[in-house]
């Protein structure tokens, strides 16, 4: 059996996503421009809304149709596209729970995000026009993620199963075809000859010394020291390499707010027996990298028993549009035509203040804000809070206003002798034709 963490399907999360980055937004634009949140809430009809969900259940969409407007929930099909990941980023941030806490030692929350694309899945390598960007909290996009290349993973090992009596079997089944054209195709997407030790590897991560990352996506702690005026610490996951990456760290609090960089996880990871052990980022490592193009479209596994049957509309799996219903959109300076954008009906808010979602993720990628959240001054050259540092700019231009003063008082100094020498000269010579 895999070793592998479950996640419930769905976003379950309390997090209110609009009103942290609406509360992100406030620092960056005046407040005529924050009056509306372009991330609230579509619909207030609960009841309405969820009845709706049920009779669309197996509704099959056409295009002008209706279905796509009902109770105003737009329905948009992504089963064309890849997500591709861009950016990881801390954000710190005024948090009232923290002011309000006088046992906390700082009044910073911080709030992690994730920025991917929906690219088209003949050009997702290069992804230049024609894609939609978008924005939502790290929980919520490892969450959608590693529970869709955890199933993967799952279906991989099963399949390298049959790899074990596949010999056999088509002994057994030589002179039956039809048989063996099924086994093949079942078995297309699997290498048999270097999948039974991958897979092998997976089932015995802990015997083998390791830990999967993925088990540390909600905050938790790895240590509890002995001495209560000691720091107890805590694992979770953080952006990395300039964003580039997702990895786990150790953080100080048990919300994983406050990043301990000088301190490696893989110290205080121990089993029962009080081994060492290590992380195994393999599952993990799926989720990012901006050379990975995950499909949206839903592979229906019986697709080759349906006899011909064609007619049946393509369908975006669960990942794809978990991810698209809880992030923030950018999607018509892009080219994305099957968006929200073509929507602009009364109560849209996300396609009305679109164009204020897209500056905030282009505030992220200038560089706004340091690998830990803080705010940069100078984009990605230096820091506000920790030691700040001059650029190449800044000490030209110092060493110019330097000497420059410099040369302005020695010219002052020499005007100023100049004017001081000649009027003494002049009453001297006065003087002496007085006597």
């Amino acid at each position: 059996h895999l070793s592998i963490t479950n996640f419930s399907r769905g976003i379950s999360r309390t997090m209110n996503f609009s009103a942290v980055v609406t509360c992100l937004l406030a620092s960056m634009a005046t407040a005529s421009q924050l009056a509306a949140n372009p991330f609230a809430a579509k619909s207030k009809n609960n009841a309405k809304s969820a009845y709706v969900k049920k009779l669309m259940r197996g509704a099959k969409t056409t295009s002008g149709s209706q279905l796509r407007r009902l109770d105003q929930e737009v329905q948009v099909d992504v089963s064309g596209y890849s997500v591709k990941f861009e950016k990881c980023q801390f954000i710190k941030s005024y948090s009232d729970e923290y002011a309000q806490n006088e046992e906390a030692e700082t009044v910073l929350g911080t709030d992690r995000f994730v920025i991917f694309r929906l690219c088209p899945n003949n050009s997702c390598e290069y992804c230049s026009t024609g894609f939609g960007e978008y924005m939502v909290d790290l929980e919520s996009y490892l969450e959608a993620t590693v529970q869709y290349q955890q199933e993967l993973q799952e279906n991989y090992c099963k399949a390298c199963e049959e790899c074990q009596n596949a010999d056999d079997e088509a002994e057994a089944d030589e002179g039956d075809e039809n048989n063996n054209d099924e086994r093949r195709r079942k078995l297309a997407d699997v290498d048999c000859s270097t999948c039974y030790d991958e897979c092998q590897k997976i089932e015995n991560m802990e015997e083998n010394g390791y830990i999967d990352a993925t088990m540390y996506l909600e905050c938790q702690q790895i240590y509890d020291p002995e001495d209560d005026s000691a720091q107890a610490l805590y694992a979770g996951p953080m952006c990395a390499s300039s964003g580039s990456k997702i990895n786990i760290g150790v953080f100080q609090d048990e919300e994983c707010n406050q990043l301990l960089s000088g301190k490696n996880v893989e110290k205080y990871l121990v089993d029962d027996d009080g081994n060492q052990m290590k992380l195994s980022h393999a599952l993990l490592k799926t989720t990012y990298g901006s050379s990975n193009c995950v499909s949206c479209l839903k592979v229906d596994e019986n697709e080759n028993d349906n006899d011909g049957d064609n007619d049946q509309q393509p369908e975006a799996n669960e990942m794809c549009e978990q991810l698209y219903e809880a992030a923030a959109k950018c999607e018509d300076v892009h080219g994305f035509d099957n968006g929200y954008s073509g929507y602009n009906y009364q109560g849209n808010n996300q396609a009305a203040q679109e164009e204020l979602v897209c500056d905030f993720i282009s505030s992220i990628y200038s560089g706004s804000y340091d690998d830990e959240g803080e705010i940069t001054v100078y984009g990605a050259n230096s820091a506000m809070g920790g030691g700040s540092t001059t650029t190449g700019g800044q000490k030209f231009a110092l060493t110019f206003f330097i000497l420059g003063t410099v040369g302005l008082i020695a010219y002052a100094g020499i005007l100023h002798g100049k004017l001081t020498g000649g009027s003494k000269s002049q009453l001297s010579s006065q003087g002496g034709a007085m006597a």
